[in-house]
């Protein structure tokens, strides 16, 4: 029944600042309409999954946690380190990928991952 997601959509308190730190930041070209279309990639799928409330990978003071695929996590962690962002969590690797954490300007906790 499910074809696929069709957005991520979400309120925010400071519109103009959240904009600038996900285009100077993760490189996501937002466009007059406050968004943006990420086109899939063959190999980039989207992962649909449920948190238990003690789950530590999760934060609990958050409902909804953005994951996005990265080429090259390394590169990804000069980048951030280049313009001053700080991860919020150090680098995990598990059988599913390599993980790293940073913050948005409102504190959202964005997962960057590599399969």
């Amino acid at each position: 029944m499910i074809k696929g997601f069709g957005g991520i959509f979400w309120i925010t308190k400071n519109l103009e600042v959240i904009k600038k730190w996900y285009s100077e930041v993760l490189k996501i070209e937002i466009e007059n309409w406050n968004g943006t279309v990420i086109k899939p990639q063959l190999g980039n799928e989207t992962i649909f999954s449920f948190f238990t409330e003690n789950d530590s990978h999760f934060p609990t003071e958050q409902q909804v946690m953005l994951n996005f695929q990265v080429h090259n996590l390394n590169e990804t962690i000069k980048h951030l380190e280049q313009i001053g962002v700080p991860l919020a969590k150090k680098k995990e690797i598990s059988e599913f990928g390599k993980f790293i954490w940073i913050e948005d300007p409102e504190g959202r906790l964005v997962e960057l991952w590599e399969k």
